[in-house]
């Protein structure tokens, strides 16, 4: 093949096979599934699902506050950064009247 004066053996060189594989979920479903996990959190495990709801809202946002996100990203955030600590919250309390009790 002759490869010199315009003549170039790669047609697209920003094929799907250079950049690698799209195989990740997108940003949308990181979104919903944040906000499912920070509504599910307010009622179960919320110490798990709370800082699971950021990293899916944080991911689904692309990592920066700035442009634009979609809602159920921002949502996601919020709400699994007030799950958390409320679940702290929760746990000292707790921890505070099972030793304060004791004495």
């Amino acid at each position: 093949m002759m490869a010199g004066f315009g003549h170039t053996t790669r047609k697209h060189p920003r094929s799907r096979g250079r950049m690698g594989a799209r195989s990740g979920p997108d940003r949308a479903t990181l979104g919903i599934i944040g906000l499912i996990c920070a509504i599910a959190g307010f009622f179960v495990l919320g110490f798990v699902l709370g800082p699971v709801a950021v990293v899916c809202g944080w991911l689904a946002m692309g990592r920066r506050w700035t442009g634009t996100q979609s809602v159920p990203a921002l949502v996601a955030v919020v709400l699994g950064a007030i799950d958390t600590l409320l679940a702290i919250v929760w746990l000292a309390s707790s921890a505070g009247s099972a030793a304060g009790g004791m004495f």
